[in-house]
Order: structure tokens, then sequence, then C-alpha cells
């Protein structure tokens, strides 16, 4: 792992960004280590330098989301250009890719990130134990948002085989060389690992913070909780996920959350939650972009740049673009949907198409969490709320939208509705890959002006992608996948 955590690791470890709102950043600076936690306001600059490296544009701050559309069906490709990902859409990437290294290695970078600053908040006097129990919570949940994020690319999913081969679990700060061997911990073990970090970060993170901005930015309580949601309905845990839902989601309509200063619901219009103040109640957790070039992405990684500017892809005319939804005048979310000068649909969500790129990035949205409840609901039989749910959600784009019968009046139909709703609702947000991995089925064969994609059965090497060649060179106890 040395020249992908320990190297990249020491020049994050040293940095200090002195800010407390994280869209104003100081210039980073390198300092020594014996005083890189020495202050309050220093300790403050590393716990936010692990969002920082959540923005990286390698990952959530740009490609990775791109990339698990173009795996998925939705997206047809209009370059062929490798560094666009051709490869990525195509099902065809390599061990040796530059993706495929880079997302592991900004991956573990951040979770190293978090290591040592569990490890240093673990031992420091500087400031109060009640503060920092709270700074390791948010790195605990940046580890397990990183695990979460990296065990879906790199392992069979965990309905397919929870005892395959998952991740090197690093737990401890590597400072030093020589700590690059580490078998893969099985997939379950990975995940238990996650859920273990977000339960932990639940109990010591705060309900909310003193601004919109760091409410939206920064983990909190619900944050933690929201999360899970997501990886118990990938485990088809369907029980916990009702649980943890619970907690966050109010019994009846309206469906929401409010404790202190923080509500979090649906928003009413749905475009204010894609351009404005980027924080209102539906912003759980998102990536912000401070207004400097050195922080946002640059164009082919910017996800305006890849769905509307260029597009590098848009939007596939037999997928969930043909749904009535997306072509009504009554749907708010119809108006998210353009037409390129090539006359092909592209998503218009993300919008600022220049540089700088200062979309923020949504992670996690109310939206999702009120239709993790309603699936794992509907799986559990309570029809009625599942029903509910998934109404709460079409309701707000479409007041007067009634579904026909035969849509919710079967277990069955039900689910199965309550799936196209998260494709229409959290399209080009990264989920939709997610879907189809975690029941396991296959990913379709597609179309793009670069020519057909194959399907790719469950059973294929290439349904996930294959431990980086960087890895294998430095850890002499990793396993690639078969």
């Amino acid at each position: 792992m040395k020249k992908y955590i320990l190297m990249s690791c020491f020049m994050l470890m040293f940095t200090t960004a002195c800010n407390d709102d994280l869209l104003d950043t100081q210039p980073e600076t390198s300092i020594p280590e014996s005083i890189a936690f020495s202050t309050p306001e220093k300790i403050l600059a590393q716990t936010n330098n692990l969002y920082k490296q959540l923005q990286n544009q390698s990952f959530y701050g740009g490609r990775f989301i791109v990339f698990n559309e173009q795996r998925a069906d939705q997206f047809g490709q209009n370059d062929g250009n490798a560094a666009t990902g051709s490869a990525v859409w195509n099902q065809n990437v390599a061990s040796t890719n530059d993706f495929v290294n880079s997302v592991w290695s900004v991956g573990y970078t951040a979770i190293n990130a978090a290591n040592i600053l569990i490890s240093k908040m673990n031992e420091t006097t500087v400031i109060s134990e009640e503060l920092a129990k709270n700074y390791i919570a948010e790195a605990k949940f940046i580890r397990a948002f990183c695990y979460f994020s990296l065990i879906q690319t790199y392992a069979k999913p965990y309905n397919q085989d929870k005892n395959a081969l998952g991740l090197p679990l690093r737990l401890t700060p590597i400072t030093t060389s020589g700590n690059n061997d580490l078998a893969r911990s099985t997939v379950e073990l990975v995940y238990n690992q996650i859920l273990k970090d977000l339960d932990e970060a639940e109990i010591d993170l705060p309900v909310s913070y003193a601004t919109p901005l760091l409410n939206a930015s920064r983990a909190k309580k619900c944050t933690a909780i929201a999360l899970k949601t997501r990886v118990l309905l990938v485990q088809n845990q369907f029980e916990k996920v009702i649980s943890e839902s619970e907690k966050i989601v109010s019994a009846t309509l309206p469906f929401q959350y409010s404790e202190g200063n923080l509500v979090q619901k649906l928003e009413p219009n749905f475009a204010a939650i894609f351009g404005g103040s980027y924080t209102g109640t539906e912003a759980v957790f998102s990536i912000p972009f401070a207004n400097s070039t050195t922080e946002t992405p640059s164009a082919q990684y910017a996800l305006a740049y890849n769905y509307l500017a260029q597009p590098i892809i848009f939007l596939a005319a037999e997928g969930i673009v043909s749904d009535p939804a997306l072509n009504s005048a009554t749907d708010a979310r119809s108006s998210l949907i353009g037409t390129s000068a090539a006359n092909q649909k592209v998503l218009k969500k993300f919008s600022i198409t220049t540089a700088p790129f200062r979309d923020y990035v949504p992670v996690i949205r109310y939206s999702e969490i009120v239709l993790n409840y309603a699936e794992a609901s509907a799986n559990m039989d309570d029809l009625l709320m599942a029903t509910e749910l998934l109404k709460a959600v079409r309701n707000r784009s479409d007041p007067n939208y009634v579904f026909p019968e035969d849509e919710i009046s079967t277990k069955e139909a039900l689910i199965a509705t309550i799936q196209k709703e998260r494709d229409i609702e959290l399209l080009g947000e990264g989920f939709r890959l997610m879907d189809l991995q975690r029941k396991v089925q296959t990913l379709p064969a597609k179309k793009g002006s670069i020519g057909t994609a194959p399907l790719v059965l469950p059973t294929s090497s290439n349904y996930i992608w294959p431990i980086p060649s960087g890895e294998i060179a430095v850890n002499k106890l990793i396993e690639p996948n078969p």
C-alpha cells in the first residue's frame, strides 16, 4: 500500500486548512507532524481534511459517480477516448487501468487519514473529551463511507457471496514504510466493520451544527443513520432498514425528521435541490465546493461536463428517461431532462457547465431514505406504509399523480414500482449500479455513439472491478479477483 496510501497519506496528514467552514479553505501548507494536531484549530483542519478527500475528483467530487452510471444501463457513451471512461462503459477495464487504481488509492488514503485522526484523538489533551469523541465519530463515518464505496466496487455483492474475498481491513494508521502486506477480509467482515463504525459514530456525532452549510457537509447523527439504511438495504436486512429509518422518518405524513435546529424532509421544490444554496432540508450529506479553482474538478471529471456540457454520456432512449414521469409537464423532475445539439436526451441536475465546476454533489438525500424505508416495508409485507412512503416521493414532484392500482396492489408489483421510482428520482446520482448488483442482476447490454457494450452476467469476472495492479505490486498478501 506504500504508493497508494503511505505516500499520499504523508502529504495529507501534514496539511492544514484552518477553517471552520468547508467552503472557506485556505491554501494548504506543509507542517511537521509534531504540530499537526497541536492546537484546536489544527485538529479541526485535519478533520475538515477528511471531507476534502471525499471531494477528490476521482472519488465523490467527480468521476466515481459517473463510473457507476457508466457501468449501469441508463446512459450511452459519446466519447471513445480512454480518458473519458470508454473502457468503463464498455465493461472492459483492467487492473492496470488508471481509474481502477485511482479510486482504490483515493479511498484508502481517506481511510488512513481517518485512522490517523482516530489515533490522535484517543490521546489528545488539546481539546475536550467530548469534542475529541465528535471528531472520532466523524472519522469513523468517513472510514465506513469509503469502505462501503470500495467494497461495492472491488468485491462480489453481499447477496451473491458474503464469504467471498472483500478488502484489506486497515483500521490502524500507516505512518511509516513496511506496512503494506495485509490479506483481504471477507465481504461479510467488511460490512460488519462498516456497520460497527456507523453505530459508534451515531452515538458521538452531534445532532446538528451551527449553520445549514455545515449540517449539509459534515456528518451528524442522522447522516450516520441514513447511511446505515443504505448499507442494510444492500444486505437485504429489511427489518433493520425499517428500525433505522424510523429514527429519522416520522410515522405519518409529512414524513420528516426534526431535532434541535435541524429539519430533514423532502424539499418542496424539486429543482431547488440542484441549485441555489444546495443546503435545504433534503440535503442530508453533500460534497460542497469552495470558490476556488483548486478544489473543483477538472472538466472531464466534473458531473456537469460529463452529463451536460460535452456531454460524454447521454440518457439512453430505451432507459428510464422514456418513463412518462420524465416526459410529463406535471412532474417537476421532467424539467431536469434536456436535449443536446445532437438530439440526445441529457441530464440537467448538474448545470454549471464552465470551469470552475461548483455544483454540489448530493451524496445522501432525504428522498433516498424514504425510498429505502418504502422498499424495506414492502419486503416485510407492510404494503400500506410502503405505499404511503412511495406516494410522498412521487407527489412531491407531481402533487396530483395517482398510481395505477395494478402497480401497488401486490407485494411484487409494489417493489417493482418503488424500484422504478428510485430510477427516476435518483437518476445520475450513482445508484443504478448499486441497485442492480444488490439484487444480483445482470448488467444489461447498452448502446452508445461508440458502439454496443455487452451484457455482464453476475458470474462474469467483469461484474466487479479487478484489484488494482498498484496494490498487487506492493501487497504480497493481496489476492486478485478470480
